[in-house]
């Protein structure tokens, strides 16, 4: 494995800094003390700092070379989840009920080391921008940004990002032409019937009923409406009504939240749950009495050229047999996707070791693995070398 020399050397430096975010998670668009901790380093290292954009936003813009006029951005999140940590190491949580469970402590590290790296040796041509993001779960940090003039301030030929991903083991990559992550939608379905005794059905209309057929039929969008070389997840995830045993309610809430690949898939996802909806309802002798579908990401698609160019990198650093070309793609969502609407790019999965304990993304149990911080930098710094070889 050709981990930097210079990278390695620093290690420790690294893991105190995971530690130090990880002990103290923020919450989207709250990352106030991240961002004083990434400016801070990012300033000690030389490097222009940039803040504001999403509110707790922060781009470091680092020049080298013979004055390029190409640049590139890496974009690492800095933002935790609403989850209370079981961990017992030292660095566990000091916010109760906020937790870096999915090892956005680890990314932003991970590009901080290869910031400093940069910062000392500027062995490339051309300008670096990077991007540590707020708020990539659930509020979509980065289409903010993109919406803020990200890429009108610090034009970019491309930009590239980077996830860890436990049951991938440590030294391991994947990298992936095309969609690598799904798009994500969330909707809401109230179905109005007409309360009653609950010994007494027939003088009501009955929601419950009405929504438990909405549910089993919503699943014919991805076994009968959709194309079986597609992909489609529908998932009901929250039921809601009544207050007591023995009384029908009025009316009943279905929330859940939808998956696909492709974005004209995904614009078909929403007529057919209207159409299956009211379709039922209609049938039962109720009615919808609310309807809301957003779409909140696209999915992540990555452009051939600069995955071929992550996909190099990668080797480089970890050995071409150790990085996966081709990976299962996963459900999960991820808001990096705003970014590659605008710019061309790659977004790749960095092994995390083993999932025992419970070191599952999204998990009370999960913790980044420091033993992947040098490859990571070393990922990114080698990306930015090849990407924008000093010329002699």
């Amino acid at each position: 494995m050709a981990i930097v020399n210079r990278i390695a050397e620093f290690h420790a430096d690294m893991t105190a800094w995971r530690h130090e975010i990880h002990a103290h998670p923020e919450t989207a668009f709250e990352e106030f003390r991240t961002a004083d901790f990434v400016a801070k380093r990012l300033g000690d290292f030389g490097i222009e700092v940039h803040r504001g954009l999403a509110g707790t936003g922060v781009v470091g813009t680092l020049k080298g070379g013979n004055g390029s006029q190409r640049s590139i951005a890496l974009r690492a999140d800095m933002d935790a989840l609403h989850i209370h940590e079981k961990n017992g190491f030292e660095h566990v949580s000091q916010n109760p009920g906020k937790m870096h469970a999915c090892g956005h402590d680890g990314h932003t590290t991970m590009l901080l080391g290869a910031a400093r790296y940069l910062a000392e040796t500027r062995n490339f041509d051309g300008t670096v921008h990077f991007i540590f993001q707020p708020a990539e779960e659930n509020e979509g940090g980065a289409r903010v940004m993109v919406e803020q003039g990200l890429f009108d301030q610090f034009p970019v030929e491309a930009v590239y990002g980077m996830h860890n991903m436990p049951g991938y083991p440590v030294g391991s990559m994947c990298v992936r032409n095309g969609p690598l992550m799904a798009a994500y939608d969330v909707f809401e379905i109230v179905v109005r019937g007409r309360g009653s005794h609950g010994a007494m059905p027939h003088q009501g209309i009955d929601p419950v009923v009405t929504a438990a057929q909405i549910i089993t039929s919503l699943q014919t969008i991805s076994s009968r409406n959709t194309n079986p070389l597609d992909s489609v997840v529908v998932s009901v995830t929250q039921v809601h009504g009544g207050d007591t045993w023995n009384v029908i309610p009025d009316e009943i809430a279905l929330r859940g939240t939808t998956r696909s690949f492709r974005p004209e898939v995904q614009k078909t996802i929403e007529p057919s749950i209207r159409r299956i909806a009211e379709g039922i309802a209609q049938a039962h002798g109720a009615t919808i009495a609310g309807f809301r579908y957003e779409m909140r990401y696209p999915p992540t698609v990555n452009t051939a050229a600069e995955t071929e160019i992550a996909a190099k990198a990668a080797g480089t650093v970890i050995g071409e047999a150790n990085v996966v070309r081709d990976p299962v793609p996963s459900m999960g969502a991820e808001d990096f996707a705003f970014m590659l609407q605008a710019r061309p790019g790659s977004y790749v999965w960095i092994g995390n070791g083993p999932t025992e304990g419970g070191c599952l993304l999204h998990n009370p149990h999960y913790d980044f693995s420091d033993e992947i911080l040098p490859i990571g930098a070393s990922y990114w710094a080698t990306l930015v070398e090849q990407t924008l070889p000093r010329r002699a």
